[in-house]
C-alpha cells in the first residue's frame, strides 16, 4: 500500500526528532546506559542520571523522560549508571557507608571515573556536566556535588538527604524517617570535603510533602546543608550570610494536566548579586517518586510538574567558570 506523500513526510519527521540512540556503556563490569542526542557535531553537555533503589537505568530513563527532553534543549548526553545487586542487594547507592562519602575513593571515584570515561568516548563540553538522581541516586548526587564540585556544575536532587547524614545502615533508616544531623554542621563538612576544588554549584531540590519513605524533612535539610557549603564557598570559608536557606522569592502553581498536582517552588538567591544557586520544588501530595514522571517507570507521580524538565532547565544557568556563581570571579 502506497502511502500519502503528506503522511510520508509526517512519518519521517517523527523519526528525526527522536533520533538519538540509547546504548550500553559498560564499565568496570556495570552496564550502564548512554543516551547519545540526534545532533554531536558539537561539544554538548552530560546529565549523569542516579537511579533509585531496585530500579536500573532503563527503568529510570522511562521514568523521567530524560532522553526525550534531551533536544528540546540542544541536545544533552545522558549517562545511567548501574547499582547491581552485586554492590548492594536493593541496588541502592550506598550513600550512607563512609568509604563513599569522601574524594578519590568508593562509589564517587567510581562515578567520577565514568564520566571521565564518557568524556574520552563523546565530545563532551566539560564545563556543562551535571547530576540528577532519585531516592538513594539523589543522596549519592549531593556527595558528588561535596566531593567532585571541579566536575558537576550543578545537581537535582528528587527525594534526597543531605551530606553525611548517616554513616550505617541503622542511622540511614533513623535520617530517612527524621532527617540527619544539623545541616550547618553538615554543610561545614560538605565545604570541607570539597577541599581545593572547592567551587559553587547549583543545586535544585524536588520532594513530595507526603513521602514516607525519605520524610520531607529531609528535603528542607539538603537545602540548609548546601546554603551552608555555598555560603561558606562563595566567602572562601567565612560564613556571611551571602546565600541563606531562607527563600528570596516564591511562586506556586499546579502541574498542567488533569487533575495536576499543586506545588510551591522557592527560590535562594546570593544576596550580594542575587544570582539563584538553589531552588526546592515542593509537590503537594505527592509520596516518593519522580514528579511529572512517565508511569513506564518505577517510583514516577505523573500528576506532578514535570520536574526533569525544570531541573534541567535550571541546570542550563550554570557552567564550570560561570561568573553567575564561581567565586574567583
Amino acid at each position: 500500500m502506497r502511502l500519502p506523500i503528506r503522511l510520508c513526510c509526517l512519518l519521517l519527521l517523527v523519526a528525526a526528532v527522536h533520533a538519538g540512540t540509547f546504548v550500553d556503556f559498560p564499565f568496570q563490569n556495570r552496564a550502564n546506559k548512554v543516551w547519545v542526542p540526534t545532533d554531536t557535531s558539537k561539544a554538548l553537555p552530560l546529565i549523569v542520571a542516579l537511579h533509585g533503589c531496585t530500579q536500573n537505568p532503563t527503568d529510570f530513563a522511562k521514568g523521567t523522560n530524560l532522553n526525550e527532553i534531551s533536544d528540546k534543549f540542544g541536545g544533552i548526553y545522558v549517562l545511567y549508571p548501574e547499582q547491581p545487586s552485586s554492590s548492594n542487594m536493593n541496588k541502592c547507592w550506598n550513600w550512607f557507608e563512609p568509604a563513599n562519602q569522601a574524594f578519590g575513593a568508593g562509589e564517587p571515584l567510581l562515578l567520577a571515573n565514568m564520566v571521565k570515561a564518557v568524556q574520552a568516548k563523546y565530545t563532551i563540553d566539560t564545563a556543562r556536566v551535571y547530576c540528577l538522581g532519585m531516592s538513594a541516586g539523589a543522596a549519592m548526587s549531593v556527595i558528588l556535588g561535596a566531593t567532585y564540585p571541579d566536575i558537576f556544575s550543578a545537581i537535582a536532587v528528587g527525594s534526597g538527604i543531605e551530606y553525611k547524614a548517616a554513616t550505617s545502615v541503622i542511622s540511614a533508616n533513623n535520617a530517612m524517617l527524621h532527617g540527619g544531623p544539623s545541616p550547618v554542621t553538615q554543610g561545614r563538612l560538605a565545604y570541607t570535603a570539597m577541599g581545593t576544588r572547592a567551587a559553587a554549584l547549583g543545586v535544585f531540590v524536588i520532594h513530595g510533602t507526603q513521602d514516607y519513605t525519605v520524610y520531607p524533612v529531609n528535603g528542607g535539610q539538603v537545602i540548609s546543608q548546601y546554603a551552608t557549603t555555598l555560603d561558606l564557598v562563595i566567602n572562601h570559608g567565612t560564613a556571611r550570610g551571602t546565600l541563606t536557606d531562607k527563600p528570596t522569592s516564591t511562586t506556586t502553581g499546579t502541574a498542567p494536566v488533569t487533575g495536576g498536582r499543586a506545588y510551591t517552588l522557592h527560590s535562594y538567591a546570593r544576596t550580594d548579586d542575587a544570582h539563584v544557586l538553589m531552588k526546592y520544588l515542593i509537590v503537594t501530595g505527592m509520596g516518593h517518586a519522580w514528579s511529572g514522571g512517565n508511569p513506564a517507570g518505577t517510583y514516577t507521580d505523573n500528576k506532578g510538574p514535570d520536574a526533569s524538565s525544570m531541573a534541567v532547565q535550571f541546570f542550563t544557568n550554570f557552567f564550570r567558570n560561570s561568573t553567575a556563581f564561581d567565586p574567583a570571579l
